[in-house]
């Protein structure tokens, strides 16, 4: 059971703490409106926090020395980054995730090393599959007999810098299209994976958890 901690309780955020909850993990959840956490349902046992999501002292109530993963789900930009930067540079959580309205500012955002989901493109999927890896979630898209499916993967920070060929060529699927900067691109083959960069690839259902896995480690010499 990991901690996870969460900066709004709006629908997203009270998705996300009710998700997470369900999953087996434990939950803090800050909001400066104690009134929001009335979106929670009745018998939440997370953590509810009233107050400022960037501030360290409401971090440190909300146990984030002990966080797994932090997402930034308020209603504003400069506050749902400053409170990841917190997170991430003051108390060294690993994985993060932002909720950004402008996409313009995304490019700043994710050169700093902050994943980021623009609203336009918003869901609590979305923000899973940036703090919850092994999480189980719906595929893109699936064709019609169920063999292959289209689905985004988290890559080890060691492939950054490669090939999107070494990539093919080491979990044998076929990357379909890149998200960078919160727009979709088609790679060549000497394409290189950049940080920030989303991932979603075409596989085999049966090859998934072994793609999965061999993308979350580290490439191996040989790629």
């Amino acid at each position: 059971m990991a901690h996870f901690v969460i900066m709004g309780c709006g629908r997203v955020g009270a998705t996300l703490a009710h998700t997470l909850e369900d999953a087996g993990h434990s939950v803090a959840i800050i909001d400066q409106e104690e009134r929001a956490f009335r979106r929670l349902r009745t018998g939440f046992g997370g953590r509810k926090v009233t107050g400022v999501g960037f501030d360290r002292e409401t971090l440190k109530q909300a146990d984030i020395e002990e966080a797994y993963a932090f997402a930034a789900v308020s209603s504003g930009d400069n506050s749902n980054i400053l409170a990841t930067r917190v997170a991430r540079e003051t108390f060294h959580v690993e994985h993060v995730v932002a909720r950004i309205y402008d996409p313009g500012r995304a490019e700043i955002y994710q050169r700093l090393g902050i994943p980021t989901v623009a609203a336009v493109r918003w869901s609590a999927d979305q923000v899973l599959r940036r703090i919850l890896p092994e999480a189980t979630l719906s595929s893109d898209f699936r064709e019609p007999s169920g063999r292959l499916i289209l689905t985004e993967v988290d890559l080890h920070p060691d492939w950054i810098g490669r090939h999107i060929s070494d990539i093919e060529r080491a979990a044998k699927c076929r990357v379909a299209y890149l998200t960078r900067f919160g727009e979709g691109m088609l790679p060549a083959a000497d394409t290189s994976y950049q940080q920030g960069d989303s991932v979603h690839v075409m596989l085999r259902v049966s090859d998934n958890d072994e793609v999965t896995h061999l993308l979350a480690a580290a490439p191996k010499k040989e790629y």
